[in-house]
């Protein structure tokens, strides 16, 4: 949860919060709620903000390491309805950090639209800037089966800079068929850890050849499995594509 994150498609992780809900069945063998209950001995369903330091370390990322990806939040949901009240805060450290990259990736995109900077008067967040949308910031939905492919159309409903929308199929649990109008990238992955449910490949390969028709960025994480470890070729070819920096 911190700098030099271990994931893939990410320089750097920033939680707001510890502590998430329970909302589909991606959730089911979640790495998150694993880390926070066995590595840090915390109850997963307690959502509680983090403390200062934590909180504000893009603040200094944004001098140290200009151009970096920050994926918000590894270890809950920016828009979890328990973060209404420093939400604000959040948006603030986004706005005055241009110089990273930030990640929003949510299973609740219902929540974004009052819970953006450009809601005036929003009782949840009370915060506004007419500026939004941000080029600095992408935001993005899980997929996990065909099921919640709705997701993406709540989040095309939603106003980005440059359709700057992506779509997290990970854990990839089915075959999907995406609409991709409006996005612009595309991350892929297996399960992992001991309960890991099965991926099949093709499924991947057909997220893959979606993306190759479209013009769209792909990135595939990993294969799943108890150690997925690093790169994960498809069909002897790794992809890793990744938003440009706004350094």
């Amino acid at each position: 949860m911190a700098e030099n994150s271990a994931i893939s498609w990410c320089t750097h992780s920033w939680n707001t919060a510890v502590g998430c809900l329970l909302t589909s069945p991606g959730c089911k063998n979640c790495y998150a709620r694993t880390f926070v209950e066995n590595r840090m001995g915390k109850d997963f369903s307690a959502v509680t903000k983090t403390a200062s330091a934590t909180f504000n370390a893009p603040l200094k990322w944004a001098k140290k390491t200009p151009g970096a990806r920050v994926f918000a939040n590894s270890l809950s949901d920016f828009f979890l309805e328990e973060q209404d009240p420093w939400r604000a805060e959040a948006w603030d450290i986004i706005r005055r950090t241009p110089e990273l990259t930030y990640l929003i990736l949510t299973k609740r995109p219902e929540r974004i639209a009052a819970n953006l900077p450009v809601a005036r008067g929003n009782k949840t967040t009370q915060y506004h800037d007419p500026t939004w949308p941000w080029k600095h910031v992408w935001l993005g939905v899980s997929v996990e089966t065909q099921q919640f492919a709705k997701r993406m159309d709540v989040l095309r409903k939603v106003p980005v800079y440059a359709n700057q929308r992506f779509v997290s199929a990970e854990p990839l649990l089915g075959l999907l068929n995406l609409d991709l109008t409006d996005y612009r990238w595309v991350i892929s992955g297996g399960e992992s850890g001991v309960d890991a449910r099965r991926m099949d490949m093709d499924w991947v390969r057909s997220i893959r050849d979606q993306c190759t028709a479209g013009g769209i960025m792909y990135h595939h994480k990993q294969h799943g499995g108890l150690r997925p470890g690093g790169p994960a070729a498809v069909d002897g070819i790794e992809h890793r594509d990744v938003p440009p920096s706004q350094r």
